[in-house]
């Protein structure tokens, strides 16, 4: 399994990939939080990681991209400056259970360091239905810091 980061060129295999962990949310949960357009996803993505305002390392098998993770830079008084976001990590159900989420959390870690972040930060999807997603990222040495994760439509 090659880990790495990807260029704009793989922004469509990652867009699907991010599509598939919003339905498998909304799969699990029976709530739809998401409405995700495949197209948008991917014009968004290519740019994102155009202008380097989305990161992303994935796990490869051979050519095809079998999991990510996509990082964001964030800041705030709190942290004490720049932090990253781990926005979305994914790893394909049958992947699942082989260390790839492991070896994903280990680069992105890596990469923090050489951007100098203070910290990592995400939002795990709703629990109990994703109790082993929180169980994971604790073992990964993560700690719960608080609250809920909450959005306001604006537009």
């Amino acid at each position: 399994m090659k880990i790495s980061l990807v260029n704009k060129e793989k922004s469509e295999d990652i867009a699907k990939l991010a599509v598939c962990l919003t339905n498998e949310i909304v799969e699990r949960t029976g709530i739809k939080y998401f409405d995700v357009d495949i197209t948008l996803a991917i014009q968004l993505c290519t740019s994102y990681i155009k202008n380097g305002h989305y990161n992303v390392i994935a796990a490869h098998e051979g050519e095809n991209i079998v999991g990510f993770g996509a990082l964001s830079e964030s800041h705030s008084l709190y942290a004490e400056g720049a932090f990253g976001i781990i926005q979305e990590l994914y790893v394909k159900p049958e992947y699942r259970s082989k260390n790839i989420g492991q070896q994903l959390i280990s680069e992105i870690i890596s990469f923090a360091k050489v951007k100098k972040w203070k910290r990592l930060e995400l939002c795990t999807p709703p629990v109990p239905e994703f109790d082993r997603t929180v169980a994971f990222y604790q073992s990964n040495g993560f700690e719960i810091s608080g609250g809920y994760k909450m959005k306001f439509d604006v537009i």
